[in-house]
Parts: structure tokens; sequence; C-alpha cells
């Protein structure tokens, strides 16, 4: 946590009945997992550790001594441990190392051209595996009764389902197996990430990425400057994603007092909404899992610069306004009270 709310989602379906445990990142530390968080996954009932890294909606990438720690913990303690990592914002990031890397045998790994090419409702998405995994072990030393469910559920795939490897019954699984004939990618979106593919191998200078990075970047600047802040500095930062805290950013600006006041007299959504009606401009709240709190999420891969430099005005004259409210508010009170000591 924060994740990608499906990754929350999918385990609470009737199919799969799992047990949640949340391993928190901390955005007082940069949005990374305190190492108190990442020993949750010494227990051994602990199966599989899901993340998204790059974060969601954090957009920072897990730093050098977290993944120390986790590969760390699957070397010596949980060499049995299953990590999935969606590394779809990886292109963004700088020096960007995957788990996928570290920790090899024991990863699934999910990436996406989508996000990199602003193509987002193509889904083209892709699943690796490497050779040698500990998914293909463990359907091996699974009980003889598990076997033969199994022989019998993939049995119109292979002559022998037990040679079937783990990641072509994913494949299968996609289509609930009986349609496993029509998994995987449409023609045309094979077509769509092999053009996707062949660009990315022909531009060798990674020219493309750099404009990306400098596209987002200046965009990030943008915002600030118009909010009025320094952008803050974080090497781990991504920036396809920025949160704005109203919270953080008012009570550097008007203190802490203010901040308090605004809680207890605004509603968390106002801001967001004022936004679409000013400023014609859509923010998703900036804490998940439906908590009401004054922030925002902006998306910078998804909003050209003029709409960030609308954002930055549109949230600064707001919080003027609501610190005008609030100085007229303390104003009154003290003028009520003068009244009632005279």
């Amino acid at each position: 946590m924060p994740i990608f709310a499906p990754y929350i989602e999918i385990p609470q379906l009737s199919d799969y009945r799992l047990v949640e445990l949340a391993v928190e990142a901390d955005p007082e530390a940069g949005w990374q997992y305190p190492d108190r968080e990442l020993y949750k996954l010494l227990d051994p009932k602990v199966k599989a550790f899901v993340l998204v890294n790059p974060g969601n909606p954090s957009s920072v990438k897990i730093d050098e001594a977290g993944l120390a720690k986790i590969s760390d913990i699957v070397t010596v303690d949980r060499r049995d441990l299953i990590i999935l990592t969606d590394d779809v914002y990886a292109t963004f990031a700088d020096d960007f190392v995957s788990l996928f890397a570290l920790c090899p045998e024991n990863t699934i790994l999910l990436y996406s051209f989508s996000k990199y090419f602003g193509a987002t409702g193509w889904r083209l998405g892709t699943i690796a595996l490497h050779e040698n995994n500990v998914f293909d072990a463990k359907i091996s030393a699974l009980p003889e009764p598990d076997r033969k469910m199994l022989d019998e559920r993939y049995r119109s795939l292979a002559v022998n389902p037990r040679a079937l490897r783990f990641i072509d019954r994913l494949v299968a699984d996609s289509r609930s197996v009986a349609l496993s004939h029509t998994a995987g990618l449409s023609t045309p979106q094979q077509v769509q990430m092999a053009l996707f593919a062949l660009f990315a191998l022909m531009d060798q200078r990674d020219a493309y990425k750099g404009a990306m990075k400098r596209m987002i970047r200046n965009r990030h600047q943008t915002l600030y400057r118009e909010l009025g802040f320094d952008p803050p500095k974080d090497p781990n930062a991504v920036g396809y994603y920025t949160i704005l805290d109203l919270e953080v950013l008012g009570a550097r600006r008007y203190g802490r007092d203010f901040v308090d006041w605004l809680l207890r007299n605004k509603n968390p959504l106002e801001i967001l909404f004022r936004l679409a009606e000013e400023g014609g401009v859509v923010l998703l709240p900036g804490k998940g899992f439906g908590t009401p709190h004054p922030s925002a999420r902006v998306s910078l891969a998804n909003l050209d610069e003029v709409d960030c430099a609308r954002i930055g005005r549109i949230i600064r004259a707001i919080m003027q306004e609501y610190a005008d409210e609030y100085q007229t508010a303390g104003r009154n009170s003290s003028q009520k009270g003068a009244s009632r000591c005279s």
C-alpha cells in the first residue's frame, strides 16, 4: 500500500478468497517501505508479495536499500515467496532496477507499453517469468490429489498436462482454459506492440525516453511554480503522478492552525469539484481507499503544461480564499469574545 486498486479487489473475489496483509509504504520517508513492514514477508503464512514499482499513485521507485532488503528476505529466509511486480512506470524512472533482476526465480514481472507510449486503451501488457522458477517447482510438489485435479483441468491443452509450464497455464486461465485458443492479445494489438518494441530497439540513444522524462518534469515544475512553491526533490521520484497534499502545503504557507480550521470547516472534495467547474480539469483524490482528505493526484503524463499551470493557479487562489475566510472567522471570534468580556 498504496497500490493499484484492483490488486486489493481481486483477492476478495470468491474465486480466490485470499487473506490480505498490507505492507505499508511511509509517505514521511519518501514512500519507501520501512524494514518493520518488509519483515512481514518473513512470515511463512505470507505466500505472495504484490507491488507496483514505481508506486501507484506515489510514483516513486523503491530505493536501493529497500530492494536489497527484499532480495535478502527472499534469498535467505523465503526462497518460496512469490513476488508479483508491476513495473509499468519503470521507463519513466532514472537508473531503474526491477525485483525481476534481483529475485528472478521468484518473480512474475508485469509490464505494458501503454503508459510509455500514451496508449492506455490498447491494453498492451506482457508477463515475464524466469525459465527456472518457483511456480513450476510448487506445482510439481503438490499432493497427488491436487495434481490429478489439475490434470483434469488442463487435459484439453496437452497430452501430458503435467508437463505444462506455469506460464502456459496462466495464458489458458486468462480465458477459463476452455477458450484458451482465444487467449492473449488480438492481432491488431500484437502488431501495435511489435511496432512499439521495434521503435524502442531502434532508438538506441533513448531519445524518446529522454524527451518523455523532460516533458513530465517540466510539467511538474510548472505546476509548483504556479502554486508558489519549490517543487519537491526526490531522486527516487518518477513524476508520472504527483500528489498535492493541501494539508502539508497549507501548513507551510498559512500555518497549522489554518489547516486544522480547514479540515473542520471544508469538505475535502470541494477543491476537486471547483477545479472541474472553474478550470475544466478533473483530478482524482490524493488519498486512496475512499479516505476524505484535501489532496489531489495529478497525472503529469496526461495533462498539458498549460493544464498544469491552470491547476496551480486555481488551487493557489482557492487556498488564498480559504485563508481569507479563516482570518475573517478568527477576527469575528475575537470580537465576540471582547463583547462578552465587556
